[in-house]
């Protein structure tokens, strides 16, 4: 079976359940390129740092290596998904990041797990970008159905927030901090049963052929959209790194930690249904400017009070954080030809892949010259707000 040709399927999905079932197939590729790949490692985290000696800075220059491997993978991707299509490098970029996920328990030296954690970004950078052109392809004639679909890939996030929510605080409670190599264990065996499933899903789903050559698309049209992204990737992924080393310096329990990290991924996987329907009805920038602010509050809660009942509502406000790159993905394909899809998002993803690059370690250099991670986690509260505001002015292309 040739899985890149491009021909059109109109008979594809022979039912709105098999779209659904294919959008949540491939909504498991989400949970291994980010939810498992990526923010795990909040959770693995503080035990890796007692156990091998790291300061927060360096802690945080080793998310940081890993959003340099996805700034990698999103560059490369931009050339490879215009001349391979989508599909190809969606398998590929799937299983390369399983694959590192496991092999990050097999190494202790900082230099190593650095290399390790780089090539999880480039291939994770590959799932994000060409799993979300894949899931807006399912429903191309329907808007709504498309906007569900979208919605679900991108919520399928929670489910790696969740079952790592299950496991891993309590694994690490029992055994130790040295039981962190097993996290890694359990999370690429994770990884790779999810991989085979995400595969199968990808298979019959049609997409537009490749393009040989760049098409010119206005990107001054998206300016407002590319500042609102730009803030939230200079904002979320502090939250994402150390949210729980921020519980375990108030001396919040394991138990506490695993439920206000199953209160984000129940969040995320929720949000599928509440932001759906905005995504198909709401005009321009106005779903990605109201997720954007809801993440933003939900990151300046904790700053409020460290208790379990505001970590649970914090959780719950900035789970639905996986809608910001659902938001875009609907803007793009409600405003562009689908040859277009792959590319544009692509860029935005390059754009977030740069700016992503320095919020970790400055959060970290914060932390370990105030004392405390409060200033950075404040900072980017502001920064996600300011990117709701930018998102609000993003108008309708015509």
């Amino acid at each position: 079976m040739d899985m890149e040709r491009g021909r059109s399927e109109p008979s594809w999905p022979p039912s709105p359940a098999v779209g659904y079932l294919a959008a949540f197939g491939l909504s498991l590729a989400m949970a291994v390129g980010n939810s498992l790949a990526r923010f795990s490692y909040a959770l693995v985290l503080p035990a890796m740092r007692n156990d091998l000696g790291w300061s927060y800075t360096e802690a945080g220059a080793l998310n940081t290596i890993n959003a340099v491997g996805y700034l990698i993978g999103a560059f490369v991707a931009v050339a490879s998904i215009r001349r391979l299509g989508s599909k190809l490098p969606f398998i590929v970029g799937l299983w390369a990041t399983a694959i590192t996920v496991l092999a990050t328990a097999f190494v202790r030296d900082f230099a190593a797990i650095a290399a390790v954690r780089t090539l999880t970004g480039i291939a994770a950078a590959y799932v994000f970008v060409t799993g979300g052109v894949l899931a807006a392809s399912i429903f191309p004639h329907d808007a709504r159905r498309a906007a569900s679909a979208i919605a679900i890939y991108f919520a399928g996030g929670g489910t790696g927030l969740l079952l790592t929510a299950l496991t891993i605080p309590w694994l690490l409670e029992v055994r130790g901090d040295v039981a962190w190599p097993q996290a890694w264990v359990l999370l690429g065996a994770t990884s790779i049963v999810m991989s085979v499933l995400a595969t199968f899903a990808a298979r019959p789903v049609p997409v537009a052929p490749s393009l040989r050559q760049p098409t010119p698309w206005s990107k001054r049209a998206m300016a407002p959209l590319f500042i609102g992204y730009s803030c939230f990737a200079l904002g979320y992924f502090a939250y994402m790194t150390f949210i729980v080393a921020w519980m375990r310096e108030r001396g919040m329990s394991g138990t506490d930690i695993a439920i206000v990290w199953a209160m984000l991924g129940l969040s995320t996987i929720l949000s599928q249904r509440i932001w759906a329907r905005p995504f198909a009805t709401w005009p321009a920038g106005r779903p990605f400017a109201a997720v954007m602010g809801t993440i933003g509050i939900g990151a300046a809660l904790p700053l409020v009070d460290g208790g379990l009942p505001i970590m649970i509502a914090s959780a719950l406000l900035f789970g639905c954080f996986y809608m910001v790159p659902a938001a875009i993905t609907a803007f793009i394909k409600s405003s562009l030809p689908p040859v277009l899809w792959g590319e544009v998002f692509a860029s935005f993803t390059l754009m977030f892949s740069i700016l992503q690059c320095f919020g970790p370690a400055a959060t970290g250099l914060l932390a370990d010259l105030t004392g405390s991670l409060a200033t950075g986690l404040g900072v980017s509260a502001g920064i996600l707000l300011m990117g709701a505001v930018a998102g609000w002015t993003q108008r309708k292309i015509e």
